[in-house]
C-alpha cells in the first residue's frame, strides 16, 4: 500500500512541475526542460529518503528495499521524460 501510494505522490508530483513548465514556457522556452529534470532529481531524492527509512526504521535489507525504490523512482521519472519527450 506504502508504495502505491508514493507512486500516486509522484505522478501529482510530476504534474504539478509539468504544469509549471509549461506555465513559464512563454516567458523562458527552456522552462519545460528545466521543470521536467527539477522533477527527477527531487524525486529522486524522496524515493532515496523512502528507501533509508524502510531500510532504517522498517528493518528491510538494502536488497529488500532496492527493487521497490527502482519501482518508486523509476515509474514517475520516466514518465514525466515520456511526456516531456512527445508532448511538451
Amino acid at each position: 500500500m506504502r508504495t502505491l501510494l508514493f507512486l500516486a505522490a509522484g505522478f501529482l508530483l510530476m504534474g504539478a512541475f509539468l504544469l509549471l513548465g509549461r506555465l513559464f514556457s512563454t516567458q523562458f522556452p527552456d522552462a519545460s526542460r528545466l521543470c521536467t529534470w527539477a522533477f527527477v532529481l527531487i524525486w529522486l531524492a524522496v524515493a532515496a529518503a523512502n528507501m533509508w527509512t524502510g531500510v532504517a526504521k522498517a528493518g528491510y535489507s538494502v536488497g529488500e528495499e532496492l527493487p521497490i525504490f527502482l519501482l518508486v523512482f523509476a515509474v514517475p521519472a520516466a514518465a514525466a521524460i515520456l511526456i516531456k519527450w512527445r508532448f511538451l
